[in-house]
């Protein structure tokens, strides 16, 4: 039998990539850097109500709402799902899954380690990675940078990654996020992603 015939009798579906980790754990450097090697995804844009960061660019980073937007799109069920974080909401689109997946194309979305949680529910098929600090020092160094005149916010986010390392057992790989090794955490994603590829049984999602 010929490669060619033997790879076609195993066919592949599109894969759902969820990756998700504690905040300041570098979910958005990740991707950024996976957009940035050309590897062959759909990264779902998630929807906001924070405020925009200084360099951040809507519909590229965030689709950035106002409550009352995105109380809306609540309404009319136009997430996968979705959460309130640290005072901000945060939802995922599921128009982009659908288009992504309908086009034979893998997609990949970033949430929280609730949302995670919320996604495996629904589609238990997908592929949860879990990012995860070198240690709980580095990621405290990360969080000092982002919120170093909030004391009190920066002790709520570090109990509450405590929290959510405990529940790694929610995934199924985990990936270490160096925040300057960035090129070796996409090469452990993509190596997550080709061994999906060489299941004898592959996941087959639906949404």
């Amino acid at each position: 039998m010929s490669y060619k015939k033997l790879t076609s009798a195993f066919p592949t579906s599109p894969l759902l990539i969820v990756i998700s980790g504690p905040s300041g754990v570098g979910k958005d450097a990740t991707l950024a850097r996976m957009k940035e090697s050309g590897l062959a995804f759909n990264c779902i844009v998630t929807t906001t109500t924070r405020q925009k960061r200084a360099g951040e660019k809507d519909g590229v980073d965030y689709h950035f709402l106002s409550e009352e937007q995105f109380h809306k799109m609540v309404k009319t069920r136009q997430f996968l799902e979705w959460a309130k974080v640290y005072d901000n909401y945060y939802g995922v689109p599921k128009k982009e899954i659908k288009e992504a997946l309908k086009r034979g194309e893998d997609a990949i979305v970033k949430v929280d380690v609730q949302g995670a949680a919320t996604i495996k529910k629904i589609m238990p098929d997908a592929v949860f990675i879990f990012l995860m600090p070198p240690s709980i020092e580095e990621l405290t160094k990360r969080l000092k940078q982002r919120h170093s005149k909030l004391s009190a916010e920066l002790k709520l986010r570090l109990d509450k990654a405590q929290e959510e390392i405990k529940k790694i057992s929610l995934f199924d790989y985990v990936a270490v996020s160096h925040k300057d090794k960035l090129d070796l955490t996409v090469s452990q994603i993509n190596a997550i992603i080709t061994a999906e590829r060489c299941r004898v049984k592959p996941r087959v999602v639906s949404l």
